[in-house]
């Protein structure tokens, strides 16, 4: 359960950098692309993270797929 949260606060920080970036893209200060190719280095090191974590997590057990087959949903 408690992963769960960890996944979604992941989720947040993604779209918090995204956004951040999107900001400073909009706006014209002199300093802004600066901090925009910040946001986005951030927005990629947060998402690789948490593909590591996800295999992590897989591989240790953590968590399982679902084993949904969609020959036989009803």
């Amino acid at each position: 359960m408690v992963f769960k949260y960890i996944i979604l606060g992941m989720l947040v920080l993604i779209l918090i950098s995204l956004g951040k970036a999107l900001f400073h893209l909009s706006s014209a200060r002199e300093d802004d692309g600066k901090k925009m190719v910040a946001a986005l280095a951030w927005r990629i090191g947060l998402s690789v993270a948490l593909f590591v974590l996800l295999i992590v997590a897989y591989y240790n057990g953590w968590i399982d797929p679902q084993h949904v087959s969609p020959a036989h949903s009803q």
